[in-house]
């Protein structure tokens, strides 16, 4: 039998190749578990793909907040090429952080509406393997528009062939590599026990630390002014869907409430996957059903596909506005449609306020007016629309809203 330190030091060397970070970098920087390390491994190897070139993170980049790194200063760049080149998918990658506190998909039915998965659209219900994060890092893989590999058992091949293959053994047994279904959920726990970690879920913003000693990391004014409104039901009504209050055992508020909403986001014209006719047969015309197209799929819930359709994933606000640098433009919504905190909060202030854009002679969306929705079917009036902010109150809202980016600084630490 190995004893734990050189079954430890076996495991940082194969981790740090497959990675590409030197061991001194791996133990200090990381402070990750040993199966959180295998699956930070597996969550950067770009081997895991064919042609070999994209991994997780090629998607899902630190620097961006875990969701894209692409520039979104054209609105076709939110979508993402996979591995072959000329595939597109038909949505922006969601945030990685965060979102491994969503909990199986479920039907809330005291409030009567659908809570949990991951993806966009809930499909990676967390049923089978008993969480969703895993479930979802599963689907990228065998996706013929994301990474295109041809089955699980290829990817288990490639990964006990790999430069992890040694550690992913010496964690899981020898045996996880001659059974298919078993190593694939390896991968699959592996992957959910990094995106479950304290380095992708760091809850180090500036409110962090407000929560903790409101009167040693206070937030400026403009900004307490922001969090006023955004918590305002009279207001900007942000909370309703984002809280943003710590759990009843002083858990940091995850800023979604993991439910599903049709916002009235107005299609992103410049989608490529308008014109991937192989794998979108209605091409130009194909319309993104959301939550509803899933629940079709599911005879336990296909009575409740009609009222769903159009309704996407409400996704965390943290990180919303982490950017590699000042002039980096993100893009937002289930489509990329949005291209700032400003125009997203814009939105939601006046989107029943403002004509549909084809009304219009001179149409300058955002504006003069708003393109139609997406799906108008299913639309939430309730909380969004015509919230009656001026446009000093929505930017304190955006102001606010930047307080939720990880990786703040304290005054005290600045050199």
């Amino acid at each position: 039998m190995r004893s734990s330190s050189t079954h430890s030091t076996a495991l940082a060397a194969a981790v740090t190749l497959a990675v590409g970070l030197d061991s001194t970098a791996l133990s200090a920087a990381d402070g990750l578990n040993p199966l959180e390390q295998i699956g930070k491994a597996l969550f950067f190897d770009a081997e895991l793909s064919q042609p070999p070139g994209q991994a997780c993170v090629s998607c899902h980049n630190p620097m961006t907040g875990w969701t894209s790194p692409q520039p979104g200063d054209d609105p076709a760049s939110a979508i993402h090429e996979g591995a072959v080149a000329g595939r597109f998918g038909n949505r922006r990658p969601p945030t990685a952080a965060y979102a491994s506190f969503s909990p199986p998909l479920y039907l809330d039915t005291e409030e009567d509406h659908f809570v949990g998965g991951n993806f966009w659209d809930g499909r990676a219900t967390g049923w089978l393997l008993g969480h969703a994060t895993a479930e979802q890092a599963l689907g990228p893989f065998l996706n013929p528009v994301e990474q295109n590999m041809s089955s699980g058992a290829e990817v288990v091949h490639r990964v006990c062939h790999g430069s992890i293959g040694e550690a992913f053994r010496a964690y899981f047994g020898s045996e996880v590599c001659d059974n298919p279904v078993a190593g694939f959920n390896a991968i699959a726990r592996a992957i959910a026990a990094f995106e479950t970690s304290s380095e992708v879920n760091a809850f180090s913003s500036k409110y962090d630390y407000y929560l903790k000693d409101p009167e040693r990391y206070p937030l400026s004014e403009e900004e307490m002014r922001g969090l006023d409104l955004f918590v305002r039901e009279d207001k900007g009504n942000c909370a309703a869907c984002h809280p943003h209050e710590p759990g009843p055992d002083g858990e940091p508020p995850l800023f979604t409430d993991f439910t599903y909403d049709n916002l009235g986001v107005g299609r992103n014209p410049d989608n490529p996957w308008y014109q991937m006719k192989a794998y979108n047969p209605e091409g130009a015309d194909w319309v993104d059903p959301g939550l509803g197209a899933f629940l079709e799929t599911v005879p336990r819930f296909a009575d409740r596909a009609a009222e769903n359709m159009g309704k996407y994933k409400v996704p965390t606000l943290r990180n919303a506005d982490l950017r590699p640098a000042e002039g980096f433009v993100k893009r937002f919504m289930h489509n990329g449609a949005q291209a700032s905190l400003k125009e997203v909060v814009h939105f939601y202030n006046t989107r029943d306020i403002k004509p549909v854009c084809k009304e219009v002679e001179n149409p300058q969306p955002g504006s003069n007016c708003w393109p139609a929705p997406e799906i108008s079917a299913n639309l939430n009036t309730e909380e969004l629309g015509d919230l009656g902010l001026t446009e000093a109150e929505e930017d304190a809202i955006v102001t606010f809203m930047r307080t939720l980016n990880d990786g703040w600084t304290p005054p005290e630490n600045n050199p």
